[in-house]
């Protein structure tokens, strides 16, 4: 019925269909792109100036002045801008306030990344092209992956990647899926992002421990980490045991990390040789070196589940191999190898 439609009198159909195909026009994409570039600076603008009126009527007004929704007001304008990375952090300052003892400190210090980025973004012109890509990617400007793999200036890395975490987020209307890869060769750690809904599900899954022969091609930025997977070249096969790093290497590496992007909110890392211990007085738990010497707290979001107790059950009080997220908050375990992964 389809091939009679196209051929039939309706439709020179054929012919619009392959007009639906044909490449968008390059100068109309690039007028849409200059539009969006002004709204997101208009939005950069009208925050800059809600930021100014908040330190100028001081930090406490911002608990006088009604809870989050003045917040969810501004934010609401930063999507009107086009600009969801801006958004959401407008977002998170409203979940700072009046959120526990120290708030006001919290709340400044997430002002002042807020300040950072919306200047950095109306003087875009004058960043170094790296900077440039990490901060238009901060405020919600994103590169589509056929884009990254097929453009001009395509770039892939092959390598025997291992799966070093896999982790699921649903926040009702959207899954993520965050997969984290290290590869074997380059030692580059990698991200690799999905997203499905309701009728769209995700089509990537991959445990951790195996390794899989493919390319990645990284998004721009001035520490790239997010990839798109390419070429897979060999289906996917169990894995050693990666190997890791002590607690001062994994500190000076988010360190690294965060001199090359200051929104970063930890850098992923595998440490060796650590065993997990509570904190003294209820201080909550840490992973303590082997040798005793250095401890890293962990991550208190993961100490609402069972994420501490059953690491140190499959520690049973010996070093182990772990993964996770190191960053200001502390550790955040993702992986366990005993020998076998095991997520946590």
């Amino acid at each position: 019925g389809r091939r009679e439609r196209a051929g039939g009198p309706g439709g020179a159909a054929a012919g619009s269909g392959a007009a639906s195909r044909a490449p968008a026009d390059p100068a109309a994409a690039e007028r849409r792109a200059e539009r969006r570039m002004r709204r997101i600076g208009a939005g950069a603008t009208e925050l800059e100036q809600r930021l100014t009126d908040l330190l100028q009527s001081g930090l406490a007004s911002a608990d006088r002045a009604g809870g989050g929704g003045s917040w969810d007001e501004t934010a609401a304008r930063m999507v009107d801008a086009q600009a969801p990375g801006l958004a959401t952090r407008v977002r998170e300052l409203g979940s700072v306030v009046a959120s526990g003892p120290d708030w006001p400190a919290r709340l400044l210090e997430e002002c002042a990344l807020l300040h950072l980025l919306g200047r950095g973004f109306l003087g875009i012109e004058g960043l170094p092209a790296p900077l440039a890509a990490t901060v238009r990617s901060r405020v919600g400007l994103t590169t589509e992956a056929a884009e990254l793999l097929a453009g001009p200036d395509a770039a892939t890395v092959r390598d025997r990647w291992l799966v070093l975490a896999q982790q699921d987020s649903d926040d009702g209307t959207l899954t993520t899926r965050r997969i984290h890869l290290r590869g074997e060769r380059t030692g580059r750690m990698a991200l690799h992002l999905s997203f499905g809904g309701a009728h769209r599900p995700l089509d990537l899954a991959l445990p951790p421990g195996l390794v899989l022969d493919a390319d990645l091609a990284f998004y721009p930025g001035a520490r790239p980490l997010r990839a798109a997977l390419g070429e897979r070249y060999a289906p996917a096969v169990p894995g050693p045991v990666p190997p890791g790093c002590g607690i001062d290497a994994a500190l000076a590496a988010y360190g690294d990390a965060l001199r090359d992007d200051p929104w970063l909110e930890s850098w992923p890392v595998v440490l060796a040789d650590v065993t997990p211990i509570p904190g003294r007085d209820g201080a909550g738990w840490q992973l303590a070196d082997a040798d005793g010497e250095s401890a890293l707290p962990l991550d208190p979001r993961c100490l609402g589940r069972a994420g501490p107790w059953q690491l140190a059950a499959i520690s049973g009080g010996a070093p182990v191999t772990v993964f996770g997220a190191c960053g200001h908050r502390g550790f955040l375990p993702l992986t366990v190898w005993d020998p076998a992964p095991v997520s946590l």
